[in-house]
């Protein structure tokens, strides 16, 4: 888009508030680490941080008509979100194409439960309370996705999640996570839903620095230029429509 994107970093924020580990790792909140990243990127115009705790829990009306591209990190709360804003965010993808990007334990998020219509559940495992070796393999080269990304991103220590994935067959899968344990999964899977995009990407922890990794944040930022809304010049007609050919 010519004037940069419009992004909005949606971090549920619960752990910042309950868990001392999380407070050191992510002083900023995990959404901070991911916005100021963002914003120091190229065609990004504006990144708004908001929290379960802003007004409509982030989810207003004004925030959704006014955001490009959505990131979603969430996890003990999901439940809490309302099934009014979740069905508000699968409508903002899929009548004005607003890009979104679930991160990690997003997977379990209302707005991509509905925008899936599966159960999006999946195996876990946090080894040993401290996680295990993973590695994400890019299985689509030619991606814009992976831009910038070596063929294999190593993570020291993750949370693992394993197959099988209860999700629709992705339109485009970009990455295939292998873990120490022996599991296997699928951590970059892109759809297309009516006239939006989403982009889940699997890595990130509440204990864990993975937010820290240049790599990561590369393909976070690749995501959400992936994602932006394409405008169909004059926009797209739903109704009843007369003939453009003359009457026959």
């Amino acid at each position: 888009m010519e004037d940069g994107l419009r992004v909005t970093v949606w971090n549920e924020g619960v752990h910042e508030k309950k868990d001392a580990r999380v407070q050191e790792l992510y002083p900023n909140g995990i959404g901070g680490q991911i916005a100021q990243y963002l914003r120091k990127q190229p065609g990004i115009a504006s990144v708004r941080e908001v929290t379960m705790d802003s007004p409509e829990q982030g989810l207003s009306d004004e925030v959704l008509e006014t955001t490009d591209v959505m990131t979603w990190w969430g996890h003990k709360a999901h439940h809490e979100v309302t099934d009014e804003r979740a069905a508000k965010v699968q409508a903002a993808v899929v009548e004005r194409g607003m890009g979104l990007l679930p991160l990690h334990s997003a997977h379990f998020s209302k707005p991509f439960i509905l925008l899936m219509g599966t159960s999006c559940s999946l195996k876990w495992r946090e080894y040993k309370g401290i996680g295990e070796k993973e590695r994400l393999w890019v299985v689509n080269p030619g991606h814009p996705i992976v831009d910038g990304v070596p063929e294999c991103i190593e993570l020291e220590l993750a949370e693992m999640y394993g197959e099988h994935f209860d999700i629709p067959q992705p339109d485009q899968l970009v990455f295939i996570s292998w873990f120490r344990g022996g599991e296997v999964f699928r951590s970059g899977c892109c759809w297309h839903r009516g006239l939006g995009k989403v982009f889940y990407f699997r890595p990130g922890h509440e204990t864990l620095p993975i937010y820290y990794n240049d790599h990561i944040l590369r393909v976070i930022y690749n995501g959400v230029r992936w994602a932006a809304p394409v405008r169909v010049a004059g926009g797209i007609t739903r109704r009843k429509f007369a003939p453009l050919e003359p009457e026959w």
